[in-house]
């Protein structure tokens, strides 16, 4: 290894942020899709100075963002391999797998089978069966579910299957069981499904509000990660957001919930200023789930505004042993048709203070080289996918 090993690592996904579309988007119907660049033109030029000053717009020229001279950061992009776009499947080949069976997504409702066999095995009728925003499934079919009984069933554009119940018609032990039971159901290659989740709410008509009570059943990534080995080996892994959710608790030592963009912004600031010998990974949810999901250009560029605001809190707290990783799962452009993820690049963004200045990465075949350089870091075993940038960092 030609430099001292960093004592932490500090893993940032922002969540659906790609950076142009990947040389096999046409095959996923994403041809032109390209998130970072279309939000920039829709917002006359994103003011983004800290992102600037690591060399995000020397990737590519990203309009309101300029390239300079002597970026602080190595800077690149990743292309993915798996054959899914969302965002299990870009966190797993992240932390080095490689995904050749892809996760189901259900744009029409789940398949008539799938409810048929739910209904039978719960004893609950289900109503709803759509795509639909989580709010907006309650206020519509939550009156109906008070009176029948009926469990809601939604999904969205990732490969989710969500329940919604009121907690004083089904109580949280019935549905978190419900849950469990859709799990079992949705194991099977037929439905292949990434993630379910319990939506307890309560309320009356016309005011219903989600609980904290949600309750998230994921797969078990397909094979051992980065995360796996460093846990086996005694370092932190901390999961900060959804990541914990992500990897079903794989390889996880402490996990960090969050709110939003900015309460992970704090507490990513909060786990900077702790003492530990290992991983901290963060997702930022917002981006994806409510400005690119729903088309939002202007609110997706705002967003990224917020969160180059709240960089320096970090940057200023990072020492000499710290390197902190900066890009995203998957793309999803909110000028595209449709709502679901798009495949692209992701950026690739890699700072320590030790830095004397950036220099541009060799493209990335794969996610995987992340957790590669992460394994190679600490000294455990490298995952099966990915190559190692440790080297090129000095």
């Amino acid at each position: 290894m030609s430099i001292t090993p960093f004592k932490r690592i500090h893993l940032v996904v922002m969540d659906s942020v790609g950076i142009g579309e990947a040389p096999d988007a046409a095959s996923f119907g994403d041809k032109g899709a390209d998130t970072f660049g279309h939000i920039a033109e829709e917002m006359g030029g994103l003011n983004m100075p800290n992102m600037e000053k690591l060399g995000l717009s020397n990737i590519r020229n990203i309009k309101g963002i300029t390239p300079v001279e002597q970026p602080m950061a190595y800077y690149g992009k990743m292309k993915e391999v798996s054959v899914g776009k969302d965002t299990m499947t870009g966190h797993w080949e992240i932390m080095g797998l490689n995904i050749d069976q892809p996760f189901k997504v259900y744009p029409n409702g789940f398949p008539d089978e799938l409810i048929r066999q739910l209904e039978e095995r719960t004893g609950r009728k289900v109503i709803g069966n759509k795509p639909a925003s989580g709010t907006g499934i309650i206020e519509e079919l939550g009156e109906e579910h008070m009176k029948t009984g009926a469990i809601i069933v939604y999904t969205s554009a990732d490969p989710v299957l969500q329940i919604a119940a009121h907690e004083e018609v089904v109580p949280l032990e019935e549905l978190y069981r419900i849950c469990e039971i859709a799990r079992e159901l949705t194991l099977s290659p037929e439905f292949l499904v990434g993630r379910i989740i319990a939506r307890p709410f309560i309320g009356e008509p016309g005011n219903f509000s989600r609980t904290s009570n949600r309750h998230d059943y994921a797969l078990k990534p397909f094979g051992r990660t980065t995360m796996n080995e460093l846990k086996d080996s005694g370092f932190d892994v901390i999961a900060i957001g959804k990541i914990s959710d992500i990897y079903n608790g794989e390889g996880v030592t402490e996990s960090v919930r969050t709110k939003d963009n900015m309460d992970g912004m704090d507490r990513l600031a909060e786990v900077v200023k702790k003492d530990f010998h290992g991983l901290s990974f963060l997702n930022l949810v917002d981006f994806d789930a409510l400005f690119g999901h729903r088309r939002d250009p202007i609110g997706y560029g705002k967003a990224l505004e917020e969160y180059d605001v709240r960089l320096p809190e970090v940057l200023e707290s990072l020492n000499e042993d710290d390197l902190l990783i900066i890009t995203a799962d998957h793309g999803n452009d909110p000028i595209h048709p449709g709502t679901d993820h798009t495949r692209e690049y992701v950026p690739l963004l890699v700072y320590s203070p030790r830095f004397k200045g950036g220099k541009e990465l060799p493209l990335r075949e794969t996610f995987a080289d992340v957790g590669a350089t992460v394994a190679e870091n600490f000294g455990v075993k490298l995952p099966e996918n990915g190559k190692s940038f440790l080297s090129l960092l000095k």
